[in-house]
């Protein structure tokens, strides 16, 4: 049952008209207009080419008798069908290579377009949606949008060689003709009610892939925690149900659309019974010659098979078209983050300022932060303390413009942070999260991921004013060391020394640490606390604190609440008014501190 509801549209995504579909493709292929010219020529002469042999052939069944010679003109003649084969083939070959470099360049532009687009959107677009859809659409979606030009191309081939047939057969008898033009009414409403319904399965056949794809990537990623507490068993359920849905949905998709070319080869069978019987009695009263008849028969299958394959080839269409419809949904998504200009300074001081700020995550939510107002001065170092849940993150990711706010100002260095440049405040930001993520790769490439003109010297530079560069000797190749997935070969410890240095070459004017609260042995932590040291002299700093350390160092501490300021000053202040500081200090803190740690040892010693 979960599962199913999967299938179920994203809030972002969006029916587009097939019209509408068109002319976006069509903007997408305006680049390669010229290569479209030539291909469409290609395809007219090759229509022209495999339409040719049947006329001729009839002419010389109808006049064979004349030649002088017919046993020569025959072989000749079959040279030249020979050669026409062979102009086909290559017509066919330079068409195929032609069109390759296109659909390979489209699909190239519209998952670059799609990319872009994820990695642009708001933070809180990434905490609602799957990244594992989201992905589905980059790639799966991209390359189906690929077949779906593909499939363009062959039905403009095929409708210009049944137009080419259709002139030949009105040229051959137009009372024929007329009989066998009856069916395509037929088909063209047929078509029309197919199309809704095959539209709709196919959308769900691709939910059910990128359900797919997202159960795959989520137990992957966290098959470290599926082993720590034996469920590989679990996951593999886990996909073995989203897996046995997609294979019933696919299922009833792919009967849905192989119902359509059985259906109308029928309706062309029957068509064909019925022309020969025509046929026959106009050969008997002399309307046409058997040539004629002959090659009315040879075209009528030349003129079916195009009509039948443009049907076949719709539900492939209506994939691509699907495909394309996903695809754009995602690039056109809104995003949440509104900005109201692009204003750009050269440097910020760093100075932040809320005022009567109210913040929740969605309409439907409470607030998160309500009417809150904060000053910070340039140069500050603000420690964030206060329950989970109290509304400490929701600061700092304000303030770094992941999320919109809903009334109130928000302002850095006097500018309402709506109006200055996305790119250019958060170049003046560093930012360590709980869990310091790192990329595959070395330390090196990890440190320069911000600041990719620092060089090695001002790197082992700043690495050695932190312990000594201690740190540094005990990674195996030192800056070359290869940090594995997410940085999986690396402490926590080290993760956290390998994020900050990576804040410390950007020399940001504003600095967010949010403190994680892994256990980190003493040694680590001095280190830590260099580095953060280095940091701090030189920006603005909000440190959700978790550790007494970091509590300490800062200049001022203001404790939240149910998203409101309750108390604030320096630590010794705090804990002087035995107030509600003091009580996270009792809880949180006090534990972590040198006198706490000789009385502990002093008790131990005396109940020894």
């Amino acid at each position: 049952m979960g599962f199913y509801s999967g299938l179920a549209a994203e809030k972002y995504d969006r029916q587009y008209s097939n019209s509408f579909l068109f002319k976006r493709i069509m903007a997408y292929a305006r680049p390669f207009l010229l290569k479209l010219i030539v291909v469409t020529l290609i395809i007219i002469l090759k229509a022209g080419m495999e339409t040719a042999p049947n006329w001729v052939v009839s002419k010389i069944l109808d006049d064979i008798n004349s030649f002088a010679d017919p046993g020569t003109f025959v072989l000749l003649l079959s040279g030249l069908i020979l050669l026409m084969g062979i102009i086909g083939y290559l017509l066919n070959f330079a068409q195929q290579k032609i069109m390759i470099r296109i659909i390979s360049s489209l699909v190239l532009r519209l998952a670059t377009d799609a990319f872009r687009a994820s990695t642009q959107q708001d933070l809180s677009f990434h905490d609602l949606f799957q990244s594992g859809k989201i992905v589905s659409r980059i790639t799966t979606d991209t390359r189906d949008f690929g077949s779906l030009i593909s499939m363009t191309a062959q039905v403009i081939s095929q409708f210009l060689q049944s137009i080419i047939v259709a002139a030949m057969l009105l040229s051959i008898d137009w009372r024929l003709s007329l009989i066998l033009f009856t069916m395509i009414p037929v088909i063209v409403i047929f078509m029309i009610f197919y199309r809704r319904f095959a539209r709709k399965i196919t959308r769900q056949g691709m939910r059910a892939m990128a359900n797919v794809n997202s159960t795959i990537k989520e137990t992957v990623s966290g098959i470290v925690i599926a082993k720590n507490f034996r469920q590989e068993g679990s996951i593999f359920n886990t996909f073995a149900e989203s897996n046995q849905a997609s294979y019933q949905v696919n299922v009833r998709r792919g009967l849905v659309l192989s119902i359509m070319f059985p259906i109308m080869r029928t309706i062309g069978g029957i068509m064909t019974g019925v022309l020969v019987y025509y046929g026959s009695g106009s050969v008997e009263n002399g309307l046409i010659t058997a040539g004629a008849w002959y090659l009315f028969l040879l075209s009528v299958e030349r003129f079916m098979m195009p009509i039948l394959n443009i049907t076949s080839y719709w539900t492939n269409v209506q994939t691509g078209l699907s495909a394309a419809e996903r695809v754009f949904a995602l690039v056109d998504a809104e995003h949440s983050v509104k900005q109201t200009g692009d204003v750009h300074l050269e440097k910020l001081t760093g100075k932040v300022d809320f005022r009567h700020l109210n913040f929740r995550y969605s309409p439907d939510t409470d607030l998160i932060l309500d009417d809150l107002n904060l000053h910070v001065p340039a140069g500050e170092s603000l420690a964030v303390v206060g329950h989970t849940g109290a509304g400490k993150t929701s600061i700092a990711r304000l303030i770094t413009r992941f999320y919109e706010f809903q009334e109130g100002e928000l302002l850095i260095d006097d500018h309402d942070i709506r109006s200055l440049n996305l790119e250019m405040l958060r170049r003046n930001m560093g930012i360590v999260t709980q869990v310091p993520f790192l990329f595959s790769g070395t330390v090196m490439e990890n440190i320069r991921y911000a600041n990719c003109d620092c060089s090695l010297e001002e790197i082992q530079s700043l690495a050695n004013q932190i312990g000594d560069g201690e740190w540094l000797r005990t990674l195996p190749s030192g800056l070359d060391t290869e940090v594995g997935e997410r940085g999986a070969r690396l402490s926590m410890g080290q993760r956290q020394l390998v994020a900050l240095m990576r804040v410390l070459v950007q020399k940001p004017a504003i600095f967010i640490l949010d403190e994680a609260t892994a256990s980190i042995d003493p040694f680590t932590e001095k280190q830590i606390q260099a580095a953060l040291k280095l940091i701090l002299k030189n920006a603005t700093s909000i440190l959700i604190a978790h550790r007494l350390s970091t509590v300490q160092s800062a200049d001022r501490i203001i404790v939240v609440e149910s998203g409101k300021i309750i108390e604030e000053g320096n630590h010794d202040t705090l804990l002087s008014k035995n107030g509600y500081y003091a009580n996270l200090y009792n809880t949180y803190f006090r534990h972590q501190s040198l006198a706490y740690v000789e009385n502990s040892r002093n008790l131990l010693k005396d109940l020894d």
